[in-house]
């Protein structure tokens, strides 16, 4: 059975390819059943703990299967922009991102705090581009 791909909330493409660079849309850790990895429920009363490190970790992975649609992966991305909803979590992206980057071989990164994303479960969003050359 082919794996369900998760769709795009709007009128955007997850990936575009332009020349050598590749563009990915801004994206979360929503899957393809509309769940948010990272949302764990922590006792009886439904009280949420929203995991930073857990969201990075599958917002990169996410990015990763959109790269690889157009033959790139996350091995390619040269710039990273992240939108954190409070800076608070800053410490635990990092520990997270650092999994799939090096300091020195890396990505350039910016990282801004944002009001709000589009769901109430969403810590972070990643958009990155990549460069790879088209054969």
């Amino acid at each position: 059975m082919a794996q369900k791909k998760v769709t795009p909330r709007g009128a955007y493409p997850h990936v575009k390819v332009v020349g050598d660079f590749i563009f990915v849309s801004g994206t979360s850790s929503r899957r393809a059943d509309n769940t948010i990895a990272g949302v764990d429920i922590i006792d009886e009363m439904g009280t949420k703990y929203l995991n930073i490190e857990t969201q990075t970790r599958e917002v990169l992975k996410n990015i990763d299967k959109n790269l690889k649609t157009v033959g790139a992966s996350i091995k390619d991305v040269v710039d990273v922009s992240t939108f954190l909803v409070n800076m608070n979590d800053f410490a635990g992206y990092n520990k997270a991102y650092a999994e799939f980057f090096d300091t020195k071989t890396g990505p350039t990164r910016t990282t801004v705090a944002v009001h709000q994303l589009p769901h109430p479960d969403l810590v972070v969003e990643i958009k990155v581009t990549a460069y790879k050359q088209q054969e």
